[in-house]
């Protein structure tokens, strides 16, 4: 499978899925062949990327997962949209980590007039002073949006399609699957580059799992995001416990094969369900989050420059490779 995926042959349903159905001593194998995948494409090099939470809770959406629901009773921050010196803070923070990326999300079914002229006024300015790449997640997008974004230096739009068509309405009722592949389509006709990916552990099957990996390269999305289910208390997801670390490694081994170029992002959950064996991730995948993701604490930067440190890795920030920094602020 993995020479055939360098040969830019896509594998087969079938084929997916017995990756996720390998046993746990194919799992080395299955991990070397992904390697051989991941290096061709990105070398020994890992992107580091720096999300924002710029808007918290007070989300109309019914989303199961989410600690920002209108169905959650998650005890988190709310707030609407960050001024714009705390968003440059947050940058500042950002580059002084190595990311390339820095993510600006809020918490909207979509974004106000009021959030999208704030966002277009702060994208420029993060750009000119840090030079990082902007990954705007802001909730479904019209066309119209979508170019307001492209116009004002927005490299690419995070819109997850979270799971498959089948299972979408097991987990979000106030939206639909196909809303959410109209922003996609949005992003894409506006030129920017896509961020979509998903979560794992909600109560998917396999073949849900492989029908959002198809569909991602159908899509032909650039950057891919791999969720592994946070079952935060007050959500209505809050009991289910699904995973285990083998099963996520499973999971973006079989995501690399069937997305051989993509980005593939370890996101979150990543601390909890695959523990000590994050490492071994790295192999299939070739970025991570580095800090906190939107409403729970990641491990500390340290811990994971070290990981790619251990590794044999370096952190890229594009062309250029840096050794991992030694930096201990926590924003």
């Amino acid at each position: 499978m993995a020479t055939r995926a360098l040969s830019g042959e896509a594998i087969s349903r079938q084929e997916a899925k017995a990756v996720l159905e390998s046993s746990d001593m194919e799992l080395l194998d299955l991990l070397a062949a992904a390697w051989r995948v991941r290096h061709h494409a990105f070398g020994s090099t890992v992107q580091l990327f720096f999300l924002m939470n710029a808007k918290s809770g007070l989300c109309p959406e019914d989303c199961g997962y989410c600690s920002q629901s209108k169905v959650s009773d998650a005890e988190i921050p709310r707030y609407n949209l960050l001024s714009a010196p705390k968003l440059l803070a947050a940058a500042k923070l950002a580059v002084e980590r190595q990311s390339k990326t820095f993510c600006i999300v809020i918490s909207a079914r979509g974004p106000t007039e009021r959030e999208m002229d704030a966002v277009c006024r702060i994208v420029p300015e993060i750009k000119q002073l840090y030079d990082l790449n902007i990954c705007a997640c802001l909730g479904l997008l019209t066309p119209e949006q979508a170019q307001r974004l492209a116009t004002a230096g927005v490299d690419k739009v995070n819109h997850n399609l979270n799971t498959s068509a089948r299972f979408y309405p097991e987990i979000c009722t106030t939206h639909t699957y196909a809303d959410r592949l109209t922003t996609l389509q949005a992003c894409r006709t506006a030129g920017l580059e896509l961020c979509s990916g998903g979560i794992i552990g909600m109560g998917e099957t396999h073949d849900d799992l492989i029908d959002m990996a198809m569909e991602l390269r159908r899509l032909n999305v650039e950057s891919i995001p791999l969720n592994f289910l946070n079952a935060i208390d007050g959500t209505p997801l809050e009991t289910t416990n699904r995973l285990n670390p083998r099963d996520c490694l499973r999971a973006l081994a079989m995501m690399r094969l069937v997305n051989p170029t993509a980005e593939i992002r370890i996101a979150g959950g990543r601390e909890i369900h695959l523990g000590s064996l994050q490492a071994l991730g790295l192999y299939a995948a070739n970025s991570i989050f580095v800090g906190d993701y939107l409403t729970t604490q990641g491990q500390l930067p340290e811990a994971d420059y070290k990981m790619i440190q251990e590794l044999g890795f370096t952190i890229t920030r594009g062309a250029e490779s840096a050794e991992p920094p030694t930096d201990k602020k926590i924003f």
